[in-house]
């Protein structure tokens, strides 16, 4: 069973916009690594193994051109 994470929008943008003043344009431009070190939360995620790769790989499969299937890039 996968359980789904989802952000707290309201909250993040809130802390971005009034917390630490950022323009909207500035608040959109962040990774959430990058918003998450900006405001004090530097730790806690595991690296991304092998198996989670895979996993997100066969969740989100990459879309080809029609042709290139069997074809490395």
């Amino acid at each position: 069973m996968s359980v789904e994470r989802h952000f707290d929008w309201p909250a993040l943008m809130g802390a971005g916009l009034r917390d630490l003043r950022l323009t909207p344009a500035q608040f959109w431009a962040l990774t959430p690594v990058e918003l998450a070190v900006m405001l004090g939360f530097e730790g806690g995620a595991e690296p991304l193994s092998r198996a989670r790769l895979e996993e997100l790989a066969a969740r989100f499969p990459d879309k080809g051109r029609a042709g290139d299937e069997g074809k490395d890039t």
